[in-house]
């Protein structure tokens, strides 16, 4: 497995009760996850423990057999190798495209980071784009700019976190399309979390169903979200 959680535990200050006790999950290369739930279900907390912008009380993480965190050590979250893609996209407003994309390619010369960013704008569709800035874009447009940019330092894994949820029903459609066709190219393994169903159906290639901390089901797209629909049915008979 290439993402490896076990017995994750993580509870809030504020609060009395743990948000994760004894958590395990795991997640295969070069597979589009989604994990499905409603607010508060802790799917988007998930993601920032794995990214290593909240730290669990007990358990561990480990990324490609590399251990990200356990008992012994925590890996700052920029030495990861994990990129993010949040609902409001956390572009830079001041930079243009190409300094967004470029951003955090420290590691490479001046060549080097003009060559990456233009792939990537060949692969979002963005090639010019890359003068513009974030407010001369449309959200479709923004989207696609911030996954070149989570993509720039080449990750080898990428998480969404809500990604759809500023986008209009129509852009919304295109925006999925567009994104797991760009996805399965590049084969990077990728979390999405959402609490929309079509998006779930539409974009995973496994859905794991979270409520309150826990996992309620895991499998193929048609599988969960029938059997959620059935039971959902019979709550009601």
């Amino acid at each position: 497995m290439f993402v490896q959680i076990k017995d994750l535990t993580f509870r809030y200050k504020n609060s009395q009760k743990p948000l994760f006790e004894n958590l395990s999950l795991s997640f295969k290369q070069g597979e589009v996850s989604v994990i499905l739930g409603e607010s508060g279900s802790g799917k988007s907390t998930l993601l920032r423990l794995i990214a290593g912008l909240e730290v669990p009380s007990k358990g561990s993480i480990l990324i490609d057999q590399a251990v990200m965190n356990d008992t012994f050590r925590f890996v700052q979250p920029e030495k990861r190798g994990v990129g993010l893609v949040f609902q409001d996209y956390a572009l830079f407003p001041h930079m243009t495209v190409e300094k967004n994309i470029k951003f955090g390619l420290t590691k490479m010369n001046r060549k080097q980071k003009q060559a990456r960013m233009e792939e990537l704008l060949a692969i979002v569709g963005m090639e010019d784009y890359a003068s513009r800035y974030p407010y001369e874009l449309s959200g479709g447009q923004q989207q696609r700019v911030a996954l070149a940019r989570a993509m720039a330092p080449n990750p080898s894994l990428i998480m969404f976190d809500e990604p759809f949820s500023n986008l209009d029903s129509k852009l919304q459609l295109q925006i999925r399309d567009e994104l797991q066709d760009i996805l399965k190219r590049t084969g990077i393994t990728s979390i999405f979390v959402t609490h929309d169903e079509e998006d779930a159906r539409a974009i995973g290639d496994r859905i794991i169903l979270m409520n309150n901390g826990k996992i309620q089901d895991e499998g193929r797209p048609e599988m969960v979200l029938q059997k959620s629909k059935e039971k959902l049915s019979l709550a009601y008979v």
